[in-house]
């Protein structure tokens, strides 16, 4: 090999590399196992990630029950092996599918155009930033701090390059953004102001407010949801005057996964669809009258546009929203409603068992299936229970260290997943 590329040491392979950063020692690898050993291997650690009960830990990925035909069909091989739906001729079914999932999410976002999906919730929420730049010509993002602090982490990094303004907007003690200082930072040279819905502490934020303040401003608000379940209990964003509507849809066919991969969806306005980012699916009919899906407004990708892009996403996380939206499907408008009836009748089992425990909320908002309990020291919590095999929830102070508040305030989630017998015995555990 080395002959075959005019090389005469694996060195003068590296040598592009600085010295100082080349390895100089052997690769800390265990040894070649045999396909027995090896699968026995991958079990023991396996089984290391078990836990005895679903996780109450929400924060941004949930914990729900994805039905055994989503991955059956999943692996149909005009599915999995459908990488690209840039040849209609060929990706009908992954176009028709497409088509089916930007339908689904206007349907839950009330919104008038969805693209064919994101990479995720992060990246779709600073797209939604950047669009917004785009529409208004202005540099100036406000956002509140209740968004999911990765969320916010992401935004950051996609305007680092930018040099647009970020100003983020505190949260009251009910859990939802201070309007009062969201009406401050909101002015005549604000872009977007994005806010969560539910937001990252489980609470149904002001987004009417919240749109009508932008929209006087000249501005877009964007709202941000992480458990889209909520979306068939709550009303869309786009009822409540948002203007954009980003997310992930994990909660629907995806399994938690370690934390992803997981779809992100974008809906706007229809006056807005020129400057979305990724592209859309349409249908249509052929020369003889027949109905038909294509991939049209593709170029806004970088691929065809280069550097006048608006957006450089080259692929969407595409057979994840094939799974949300088989799920979507299975499920209908009646099913559900009723599985969000199920999440937030499960929730106030979770809190009313928290509060004969003992613990009090942290926020007094309306909150749908996730909420903050005051447990004393969160980590502790977390810790011990792990040792009995729960998940406990999400200490807050991870993410907001330098709010005394947050110190002994715990994120739980209950979904369809979380029995009431469960729920009780998980209220005794964190009480003992």
């Amino acid at each position: 090999m080395l002959a075959a590329v005019g090389a005469e040491t694996l060195e003068d392979l590296f040598r592009s590399i600085p010295e100082g950063l080349r390895l100089r020692r052997a690769l800390d690898v265990p040894r070649a196992l045999d396909e027995i050993a090896l699968f026995a291997e991958m079990r023991r650690l396996a089984a290391r990630n078990e836990t005895d009960h679903p996780p109450f830990v929400g924060a941004g990925a949930y914990p729900h029950h994805v039905p055994p035909v989503v991955d059956q069909l999943l692996l149909r091989g005009e599915f999995f092996t459908a990488y690209t739906p840039y040849q209609p001729e060929v990706s009908q079914g992954t176009l028709q599918a497409l088509f089916e999932w930007q339908t689904f999410v206007c349907l839950l976002t009330g919104l008038d155009v969805a693209n064919a999906s994101m990479y995720d919730g992060a990246s779709a929420t600073a797209e939604a930033a950047l669009m917004a730049a785009r529409v208004t010509d202005r540099r100036k993002i406000v956002i509140s701090a209740a968004v999911h602090p990765e969320y916010r982490r992401v935004l950051r990094t996609y305007l680092a390059s930018t040099h647009d303004e970020i100003v983020t907007v505190p949260y009251g003690d009910d859990g939802r953004t201070d309007l009062a200082a969201l009406a401050r930072a909101v002015d005549d040279q604000t872009a977007a102001v994005i806010i969560g819905y539910p937001n990252f502490f489980g609470v149904v934020d002001a987004v009417g407010e919240a749109s009508s303040l932008a929209r006087k401003a000249g501005a877009l608000s964007v709202a941000v949801t992480t458990e889209a379940v909520a979306l068939g209990l709550l009303k869309g964003p786009g009822e409540l005057g948002a203007d954009v509507a980003v997310g992930t849809f994990q909660s629907f066919g995806n399994a938690l996964n370690f934390g992803g991969p997981a779809p992100g969806f974008f809906a706007t306005r229809q006056e807005n669809v020129r400057q979305m980012p990724g592209r859309l699916c349409g249908a249509t009919v052929d020369k003889h009258g027949r109905r038909g899906f294509v991939l049209t407004l593709s170029t806004r990708e970088q691929h065809i546009r280069r550097e006048r892009a608006t957006s450089n996403i080259c692929t969407n996380a595409g057979l994840c929203a094939l799974a949300a939206t088989i799920h979507l499907a299975l499920l209908g408008r009646r099913g559900l409603a009723q599985l969000a009836r199920v999440n937030y009748a499960r929730a106030r089992l979770l809190s009313d068992a928290m509060r004969r425990a003992g613990f009090g909320l942290r926020f007094a908002g309306p909150t749908f299936n996730e909420m903050a309990f005051e447990v004393g020291d969160a980590e502790a919590v977390v810790a011990r229970l792990a040792k009995r095999g729960l998940a406990a929830g999400a200490p807050l102070a991870r993410w907001y260290p330098d709010d005394p508040r947050m110190k002994g305030a715990l994120l739980c989630v209950a979904t369809e997943l979380h029995a009431p017998e469960l729920i009780e015995m998980f209220a005794q555990a964190v009480k003992e």
